[in-house]
């Protein structure tokens, strides 16, 4: 089988190899990663100029850049405020609370990119749920959950749908429609909804019910204080200085001179000793009121008088933060902003602030200009922001509401009735949303994220090395010869399973553009319909519910839920396997 490659598949095979390890490694940002993967099949002469740059005039890429726009014009007018009522009602009991909030976020997901809809319904379920008594760590991960199973009704619910219909046109194949997804996504919805109503909720961790919400601050946090030169409480012990006693946190420890000193209640301070304590967050603020403390790191220079806005930013697993501290990052100068707290979910930090190693999914208290949610939000390889404490930002457009609300439902029936390509109407519909001032071209721009595109544009001249080097033939062969006797069934779910391991360990789009090829080979030999094969692997890349690094809302959810990792697959393997029966057995009705 493998005797009739050539040099260049080998080749190809090998710097594949590199390329995962480089990702499940996190040696570099993915989209650096991939176009270094696929410059390198260039340099070799294994692809043509013209096929490993095809994927940036795709139209996946042209559509999916239109599509952040758009979306962004929904969330600048705040067009989905209406739902607060009717997710978040003033009582509530977790049978009905896990229904009402699951179906509404898939099908808001369903249009929009599910990212933004879990950064900004993430702290609304934390206020809810304390208001209401429930615990959020049995809200969070079904949030996140039905954002990704949301993402699987439409064709435009989630980049990776698009990357896959993108790829099947270049192939000569028809384009996926705009519902044909929804046979799979909605039962796939019901389904995951059921289960954590009955089943799912109890295998969820309860982190209890006093957990503060985000916009009251966040426990178990690291902040530091400095006692200033004259303060009065030099010559004083801790416990009387008013330190011991502080409700939501406590003092840890002292660092004095590079030494480490236990915060006994006798503990006498001195002169620029700083303080590390651990708690509530929102606690810094009354502390800084004090006379005699001040901060450790100076403010964010201001030109005016008004208290700068907090934003809480959990850091990606990409970012260029992990292994270093904030210290050796220049977090200041590069970021615009300062770190004043860490949150790291079952750790017990210590050590002064900015030398602590950062890891993925650390939350960080940062204290910035407005408008660095604005600047950071598009740039989701290095953290999410999925919050904001003391907002300093624009009012929503409200006025603007139903325009944006009637564009995305325009582009929506344009681009199903076939009237349009979806490319078409998703750049009508960012347009659109200029041209009435829904937002302003810099809010567009902004919203942008650029490192998806190019993720995606590399991927899919990846896909054409694995195509025209005949692996995916190779493959598709020992695929469908594993699987002899089981027929289409078994090539559904062997392609299932393959493409939803390699989510878990690479990016969803990477996973999808490298097995959809042999999806297609492996459907040409077994018989039946291209499409088929095209939508088990868009399900199978996207629904990734077993590891808080699959997909980015899950790692959102983490710090916020104080979930651990056998969390994820604990409650994602059962999702996990509830969604590939659903698929398969749909996709075999339906299409073979």
């Amino acid at each position: 089988m493998f005797e009739a490659l050539g040099w260049q598949a080998w080749f190809t095979l090998g710097v594949l190899f590199m390329m995962m390890a480089a990702l499940v490694r996190e040696f570099a940002r993915p989209d650096i990663v991939l176009l270094g993967s696929l410059g390198l099949m260039l340099l070799a002469g294994v692809v043509t100029p013209e096929e490993a740059f095809a994927g940036f005039s795709n139209s996946a890429v042209l559509t999916v850049a239109a599509l952040f726009v758009a979306a962004a014009g929904v969330q600048r007018t705040n067009a989905l405020g209406f739902m607060d009522r009717l997710i978040f009602p003033s009582r509530a009991r977790l049978h009905g609370a896990l229904p009402r909030l699951m179906l509404s976020t898939s099908f808001l997901s369903a249009f929009l990119n599910n990212t933004p809809i879990v950064a900004m319904f993430t702290p609304r379920v934390q206020q809810w749920a304390r208001r209401v008594g429930l615990p959020t760590s049995k809200l969070l991960i079904p949030l996140s959950y039905a954002a990704i199973a949301g993402g699987m009704m439409t064709l435009i619910g989630t980049s990776t749908n698009i990357v896959v219909s993108g790829l099947m046109e270049a192939e000569g194949y028809a384009p996926l429609a705009m519902f044909d997804l929804t046979w799979v996504g909605l039962p796939a919805v019901f389904g995951l909804t059921l289960y954590f109503v009955l089943i799912g909720h109890r295998m969820l961790p309860d982190r209890g019910k006093e957990r503060a919400s985000f916009g009251d601050g966040l426990e178990d946090c690291l902040f530091e204080l400095r006692v200033a030169p004259r303060s009065y409480m030099i010559g004083r012990t801790v416990e009387e200085a008013g330190l011991r006693a502080l409700g939501s946190a406590y003092l840890a420890h002292i660092h004095r001179g590079g030494r480490l000193v236990p915060a006994a209640p006798g503990e006498v301070l001195r002169a620029g000793d700083t303080l590390a304590f651990v708690g509530n967050v929102s606690t810094l603020d009354g502390l800084l009121e004090r006379p005699g403390l001040e901060r450790v790191v100076s403010a964010v220079e201001t030109s005016d008088e008004h208290t700068l806005p907090l934003f809480e930013a959990v850091i990606a697993s990409t970012s260029s933060l992990v292994d270093r501290t904030l210290k050796e990052a220049n977090f200041r100068e590069e970021y615009g902003g300062v770190v004043l707290a860490i949150q790291r979910k079952n750790e017990q930090l210590e050590g002064p602030l900015g030398r602590i190693p950062l890891k993925a999914g650390d939350l960080l208290i940062i204290e910035a200009k407005k408008g660095f949610d604005q600047r950071w939000n598009a740039r989701r390889d290095e953290f999410y922001l999925v919050a904001s404490r003391r907002p300093e930002k624009k009012k929503p457009q409200k006025r603007k509401a139903p325009i944006a609300i009637a564009i995305m439902l325009g582009m929506v029936a344009l681009a199903a009735t076939g009237r349009m390509p979806l490319v078409t109407a998703a750049f009508a519909a960012a347009l659109g949303m200029v041209a009435t001032r829904c937002l302003s071209l810099t809010e567009a721009r902004k919203s942008v994220d650029l490192s998806v595109l190019i993720i995606i544009a590399a991927a899919l001249g990846l896909g054409k090395a694995v195509e025209v080097t005949g692996l995916a033939g190779v493959m598709a062969d020992g695929l469908v010869t594993a699987t002899a006797g089981l027929g289409a069934v078994g090539v559904l779910a062997a392609l299932y399973v393959t493409t939803n391991v390699l989510t878990e360990l690479i990016t969803h789009k990477a996973a999808a553009v490298l097995m959809l090829p042999v999806a297609l080979a492996a459907g040409a030999q077994v018989g039946g319909d291209p499409k088929a094969f095209a939508l088990v692997i868009a399900v199978s890349a996207a629904g990734s519910f077993m590891t808080p690094i699959g997909y980015q809302t899950n790692l959102m959810v983490m710090a916020a839920g104080g979930y651990r990792y056998r969390d994820y697959f604990k409650v994602g393997l059962p999702a996990t396997l509830i969604v590939m029966a659903i698929a398969v057995t749909v996709i075999r009705a339906v299409w073979l």
